[in-house]
């Protein structure tokens, strides 16, 4: 298995990503409890069971589900002809209701 440092690159600060980190559940069942859902860039050949050892090893928090999605990058030009910023990968991970990871 790779390092945890290697597999998870930086915690993803947007505010949407912040909104989630903080929201209720409105209704359901698990109505009132915080949605608990952080997002990193993660290396893009990591797997789901790697970003989850990953994110509990290096924050101590116990992880209920891992999403990923590979984000493509985005064409440009300049002078000097036209380029292309590299691919990344994005992890949205949800944790229990009773963790919480304080990234700021």
């Amino acid at each position: 298995m790779k390092q945890p440092t290697t597999i998870i690159k930086r915690p993803l600060i947007t505010e949407k990503s912040t909104h989630e980190a903080s929201r209720l559940i409105p209704k359901g069942k698990r109505e009132g409890q915080p949605v608990n859902r952080y997002a990193f860039e993660v290396d893009r050949l990591a797997r789901k069971p790697e970003i989850r050892a990953a994110i509990e090893l290096l924050y101590g928090v116990r992880v209920q589900k891992v999403a990923t999605q590979v984000r493509k990058g985005k064409y440009f030009r300049t002078k000097f002809g036209p380029g292309k910023t590299a691919n990344w990968k994005k992890a949205v991970v949800q944790l229990h209701p009773d963790d919480r990871i304080d990234l700021f």
